[in-house]
C-alpha cells in the first residue's frame, strides 16, 4: 500500500476475507478508544484489561458480523461495553453451581465457526499453539469444546476455579497481544503513530520538568481544552493544569512515562508518579491521561489515578 493509509472500511473488508493482519491493524488503530471505554466503566485495573482483550478476541470471531464496514469504531466500543458488563456480572458472588450461567452465549464462544469460515484459522491455531501447555488446555476446553463452564474445566484439570479464571485471563492476553502484533508486520501506520505520540508525550513531560509546560501544551493542545480530574472536578484551558503540575514538581514529584496507547482520535498516557523520599505518599503512584483529539489537537482530557 506504500504510504497510503488504508481506511477502516477497506481493512474491515480485508479482515472479513480472512486477512488477520488487517484485523490486527484495525484493533491497534482503535485500541485507545476501546481501552478508554473499559476504563470509564471498570476503572483502572485487571478487569479493564481483561475486557479489552476479550473484546479483541470477540472481534476476531465476529468480524464477519459487521454490516457497515465504515462503522467499525462504534461496533468495537459496543463489544467492549458488553465485555465490561460480563466482568461486572462475574464480580457478584454466585454459588458454584451457577457459574455456568455466567458464560457468554455459545455463539459468542464458537471459534470453530471462525476456523471453518475464514482463512485466518491457521493464525488462530498457530497462536494457540504458542501458549504454554497449561494455558493452552484451558483455552481449548473453553473455546473449542462443550466443556465451557469454569467449574467443569476446573474439575477436568484438577485445579481450583480461580486458577481456571487466571489461566484464561493470561491466555486471552497473550492471544490479544499476538493479534495486535500482526499490525506492525502488515502495515506501518499504527507503529509510526504510536512512536510519534510517545515522542510528543516525552517532550511534553520533559518540558514540564524544565519549566516550559505551558508552551508545550500550546503547541499540541486546544487552548479551550477541558480537563476532568480524578475527583470529578472540571477545568478549562491550561492554567489550572499548569499550576497543578508546577506544584507537584515543586514538591519534588516527578512524572515518568510508562506507556502510550495511540489511536487516531484518542491517545492514552500511563505515567508513574515518583514521590520524594521524605514524602512517599504525596501523590498516588500513577496517573492515566486519556487525551481526546479533535483536528489533531487535544480537546478533552480525563485523568485517572490507578488503584494498585
Amino acid at each position: 500500500m506504500g504510504n497510503v493509509v488504508p481506511a477502516d472500511a477497506d481493512l474491515v473488508r480485508e479482515a472479513q476475507s480472512g486477512d488477520v493482519h488487517a484485523l490486527g491493524l484495525l484493533l491497534a488503530r482503535h485500541q485507545a478508544g476501546m481501552r478508554a471505554v473499559a476504563l470509564s466503566i471498570l476503572g483502572y485495573g485487571p478487569d479493564a484489561e481483561d475486557a479489552v482483550q476479550e473484546a479483541a478476541l470477540i472481534a476476531l470471531r465476529r468480524i464477519g458480523d459487521v454490516r457497515d464496514p465504515a462503522a467499525l469504531a462504534p461496533w468495537l466500543r459496543a463489544v467492549v461495553r458488553n465485555a465490561c458488563r460480563m466482568q461486572i456480572r462475574t464480580r457478584t458472588p454466585v454459588p458454584v453451581g451457577d457459574l455456568e450461567a455466567l458464560a457468554p452465549p455459545r455463539d459468542e464462544l464458537d471459534l470453530e465457526r471462525l476456523l471453518d469460515r475464514y482463512a485466518m484459522r491457521d493464525w488462530v491455531w498457530h497462536a494457540v499453539g504458542e501458549l504454554s501447555p497449561d494455558l493452552r488446555l484451558v483455552m481449548m476446553l473453553r473455546y473449542f469444546t462443550e466443556v465451557t463452564a469454569y467449574q467443569h474445566i476446573a474439575e477436568l484439570c484438577a485445579i481450583p476455579v480461580g486458577t481456571v479464571r487466571s489461566r484464561l485471563s493470561q491466555a486471552r492476553a497473550k492471544l490479544s497481544e499476538a493479534l495486535l502484533a500482526t499490525a506492525s508486520r502488515a502495515h506501518d501506520d499504527v507503529t509510526a503513530l504510536t512512536d510519534a505520540c510517545r515522542r510528543e508525550a516525552e517532550e511534553t513531560l520533559r518540558a514540564a520538568h524544565h519549566g516550559s509546560f505551558a508552551q508545550a501544551l500550546a503547541a499540541l493542545w486546544s487552548p479551550e481544552v477541558e480537563v476532568t480530574w480524578p475527583q470529578g472536578k472540571r477545568t478549562k484551558g491550561f492554567d489550572y493544569l499548569v499550576t497543578a503540575m508546577e506544584r507537584d514538581l515543586g514538591d519534588g514529584v516527578r512524572h515518568r512515562l510508562a506507556n502510550v496507547v495511540a489511536g487516531r482520535e484518542m491517545v492514552i498516557w500511563e505515567n508513574d508518579l515518583i514521590n520524594p523520599p521524605d514524602d512517599p505518599f504525596h501523590c498516588p503512584p500513577a496517573v492515566v491521561w486519556v487525551n481526546f483529539l479533535e483536528a489533531g489537537r487535544v480537546r478533552r482530557v480525563r485523568l485517572f489515578h490507578p488503584v494498585r
